[in-house]
């Protein structure tokens, strides 16, 4: 069968691609923005790309046409597939009719850290010798690819709460039906779609109520939203991480890289790691409690975790040039801002940190996150906003409002000079944006060469 994927490039529509060709299909797809790490990969798996939406890449017509949630009416190539009346399909309806029927899902739903949950939970089972399918938001540097069906009844699922399509407004993760959930936390984010949070939450109680009875529910006890979504009705048993929850940790060292595990107060390992950051601890209690549902004993969780590398562009290390590192990161919230800092700042201590970062979500673009902005960066000795052209409200208030030096540049080419003028060895350069930030990282590394 000739599937067309519209959107290909989201990290989501990629995976599905991949998987799509692991099962016998053939692929194409097109996209607005053709850019890794996604590109890369599909372009390594043999799946032909096409720029932009021309309604030319749909002749002749494909057997299907799966639409990416970011396309909508107007769009040339929506216009066509509805005009000439070819079958089309959303992404999580196709995953869920043609890979995770009769799959024991293990789904990783909430507002931050999804990625990097679903990428430790597929390689603690993998560790273990399980052999899961999953598919995942991003590329886990364990495994270097974001999907695969895998070879037992058991796959891992990043499940987003975005929509699903233009045609279907529920939340993409009501499709997955789960037998484990884990419930990571719950924040307003996708101002495009929600009007508030109450709305988010009546989404993820959907979730909950296709959850088996015989399944398991894992959350931290510290999220009032969760609290709020369990309260509406909860029919499947559940585990708690965190202060008072079922599984706890003792931090061994103050910035997260080594921790004590304990479930039901007896303690079950240490984990080391080379990542940072409380959120990235509370990450790894909910990993074990979902593998533990599924047989894997803590200890051996524990020694997949200390072995476990993390995603790509979650403070992935892309460069170090005279003593100045740099990193790439994708958060676009300001509590992942915020959590991402105080890992870093942890770790390196007194040394100096400069976060560059692009408000370039949906929701940052319309200003729904500008009041948590400023203190989000509380961590960092300075900061460089990055005003796209198309930003809608006042960059410049929310830089003087920050606790450290701030500045807003218009360009790439100001932000490099700014680096260049600041930066000395021992210097961490942190780079967040969800997007490809026109090449900064490879672009700031040579210019930090000369």
């Amino acid at each position: 069968m000739h599937i067309h994927i519209l959107g290909i490039c989201g990290t989501f529509m990629g995976s599905l691609a991949v998987l799509a060709k692991e099962l016998g299909h053939r692929v194409t797809g097109s996209d607005a923005n053709v850019y890794p790490p996604m590109s890369t990969q599909l372009e390594a798996q043999g799946i032909e790309l096409m720029q932009g939406y021309d309604s030319a890449h749909l002749d002749p017509a494909p057997d299907l046409v799966v639409v990416g949630n970011a396309l909508s009416r107007g769009n040339p190539a929506v216009e066509h597939v509805l005009n000439k009346g070819l079958p089309y399909v959303s992404g999580p309806q196709w995953l869920a009719d043609h890979v995770l029927q009769g799959r024991w899902v293990m789904a990783v739903a909430g507002t931050h850290g999804k990625t990097t949950t679903t990428s430790m939970l597929a390689w603690v089972l993998e560790h273990a010798g399980m052999s899961p399918g999953f598919l995942i938001g991003g590329v886990p540097q364990n495994f270097g690819i974001s999907a695969r069906l895998g070879g037992t009844p058991f796959f891992v699922v990043e499940a987003d709460e975005y929509d699903s399509a233009f045609f279907d407004k529920r939340s993409k993760f009501v499709h997955y039906r789960p037998r484990t959930a884990i419930l990571n936390n719950l924040e307003f984010d996708h101002a495009d779609i929600f009007p508030d949070l109450a709305a988010i939450e009546r989404q993820f109680h959907h979730l909950v109520r296709t959850i088996p009875g015989e399944g398991l529910i894992i959350h931290p006890t510290t999220e009032p939203a969760l609290v709020r979504v369990l309260e509406m009705g909860c029919w499947t048993p559940v585990q708690t991480t965190g202060e008072g929850g079922q599984w706890q940790v003792r931090l061994l060292s103050e910035d997260g890289s080594r921790f004590e595990v304990r479930f039901d107060g007896k303690v079950q390992g240490i984990v080391e790691w080379n990542l940072t950051g409380q959120h990235n601890v509370a990450n790894a209690l909910a990993t074990l409690a979902a593998a533990r549902h599924v047989g894997v004993v803590p200890e051996l969780g524990i020694a997949a975790l200390s072995a476990f590398h993390n995603v790509k562009r979650r403070m992935e290390k892309v460069a170090e040039v005279n003593g100045v590192t740099i990193y790439d990161d994708f958060a676009h919230h300001p509590t992942a801002i915020a959590t991402t800092l105080d890992g870093l700042r942890k770790r390196v201590g007194e040394a100096p940190v400069i976060a560059i970062i692009e408000p370039r979500s949906n929701s940052m673009k319309l200003g729904a996150h500008r009041d948590g902005l400023p203190e989000s960066v509380a961590q960092a000795d300075q900061v460089i906003w990055y005003a796209p052209p198309n930003l809608g409200w006042d960059l410049a208030a929310t830089a003087a409002a920050c606790p450290v030096p701030a500045v807003v540049c218009d360009s790439l080419e100001a932000i490099i000079e700014r680096v260049k003028g600041q930066a000395r060895p021992g210097t961490e350069v942190v780079i967040m944006s969800n997007g490809g930030f026109g090449g900064l990282h490879g672009k700031l590394a040579k210019a930090l060469q000369g």
